[in-house]
């Protein structure tokens, strides 16, 4: 049986995918460090992120969605900011059991501050790259995302239950 090859194409993506993952890496220790004055992580100030961007109060499921990560995953880092007084849970009058999360005036506090120490590192790190190559690479990312997302949709109905 013989082994299937990439294509040009193939070799070029499985290229992007191994710096991506280097890249993903970077960016979380970089934002970890970054962070951590203000009593956060990357993954706490990513999800402080999504409570702060999502146009009203959602439940964890919802964050974790919009995230693209693992429900449980989020929960564990919504249970620890609760901990700490960044966000509270509050009634969903859709369901009783899945509560509502929003943030606190500390949470929202800390979440200014991590912003305000990163917009001068990402201006910087910005410096020397044409808006035209930034947003090239984030339109070939973010294809790259819906089509993982259609697979792994696929994949889940193909497998037998």
């Amino acid at each position: 049986m013989g082994k299937t090859q990439p294509t040009p194409g193939g070799a070029a993506l499985t290229d992007l995918i191994l710096c991506l993952f280097r890249a993903n890496n970077l960016t979380l220790a970089w934002g970890d460090r970054l962070v951590a004055r203000f009593g956060l992580t990357s993954a706490r100030w990513q999800v402080l992120g999504a409570i702060v961007l999502s146009e009203r109060a959602q439940p964890v499921a919802w964050i974790a969605r919009d995230l693209g990560a693992n429900r449980q995953n989020v929960q564990r880092i919504v249970n620890d900011l609760h901990r700490e007084g960044l966000i509270v849970f509050e009634p969903n009058p859709h369901h009783r059991r899945a509560q509502i999360v929003v943030l606190t005036d500390k949470g929202r506090r800390a979440y200014e501050a991590a912003i305000n120490a990163y917009n001068p590192k990402v201006n910087a790190l910005a410096e020397g790259l044409s808006l035209e190559e930034i947003r090239t690479a984030q339109r070939v990312v973010a294809t790259l995302r819906e089509r993982l997302e259609g697979a792994m949709d696929a994949e889940k109905h193909a497998w037998p239950s």
